[in-house]
């Protein structure tokens, strides 16, 4: 996935009201920018960091550009924008890029599931049955550590999409958990148990249950995010 206009570069002043941040541009300009992402950003807005956005000129549209990229302490890029996820997730599908679930002959986005009024991002449909398949973005890397970690805060939703697939495994139903790993310079992912150990037991259970766990990770520049190749996932450190 390329972006569709050139991403413009500056600094970060700070990220406030959960989907607002202020940025100051390499040309000076101060700009209120669009934060497409309902996490804590842990390890990811630290103020004075280099970050990537997209410029908007749409009249109709109340922010004049969308965060897309930040440079983490550590010197990795990570794609803060997590509707990338489900998008690059569906390029890769698509493009056979996620092997382990190849051979599909039909897909559905947003499909309801389950007893606790759930949706599951992608239903895959193959001759012998459909898989269910839900995404998670992965942002959050700890120190100089090469595993990344999810998630940066806590999910009650997280943990029910995990009860879901698991209920769905022990009916004999594909399940599958992929974590789309939007950060560089990573060689594993593991659930943060340090923040949410709900959820990382519903992670465990989950896999107990018959659920897959995959983890992909991608190539990303300021000119490109794809999903690229997969990681292992630590279940246990």
């Amino acid at each position: 996935m390329r972006f569709t206009t050139p991403l413009e570069q500056g600094r970060l002043v700070r990220r406030y009201k959960r989907f607002l941040a202020d940025v100051v541009t390499d040309a000076g300009e101060h700009l209120c920018i669009h934060c497409p992402n309902t996490g804590s950003m842990l390890n990811c807005m630290g103020e004075g960091a280099r970050v990537w956005f997209q410029r908007n000129n749409d009249p109709k549209r109340k922010l004049p550009g969308t965060w897309e990229i930040v440079e983490t302490p550590q010197g990795r890029l990570a794609c803060v924008n997590t509707a990338r996820a489900n998008r690059l997730v569906e390029e890769a599908l698509l493009a056979g890029v996620i092997t382990e679930l190849a051979g599909f002959t039909a897909l559905k986005r947003e499909v309801a599931y389950g007893v606790e009024n759930s949706r599951v991002d992608f239903r895959l449909d193959y001759p012998t049955g459909p898989a269910f398949v839900e995404v998670k973005s992965v942002t959050l890397g700890f120190g100089h550590t090469a595993v990344a970690a999810f998630p940066d805060a806590v999910t009650t939703r997280g943990a029910r999409h995990l009860r879901e697939l698991a209920a769905l495994a022990r009916d004999g139903v594909r399940a599958v958990q992929l974590y789309c790993v939007n950060l560089t310079g990573v060689e594993a992912v593991r659930p943060a148990s340090e923040i949410d150990p709900q959820y990382a037991a519903a992670l465990h259970d989950a896999q107990a249950s018959g659920v897959e766990v995959l983890a992909y990770g991608v190539v990303l520049s300021p000119d490109e995010i794809r999903l690229a190749h997969p990681l292992p996932v630590v279940m246990r450190e």
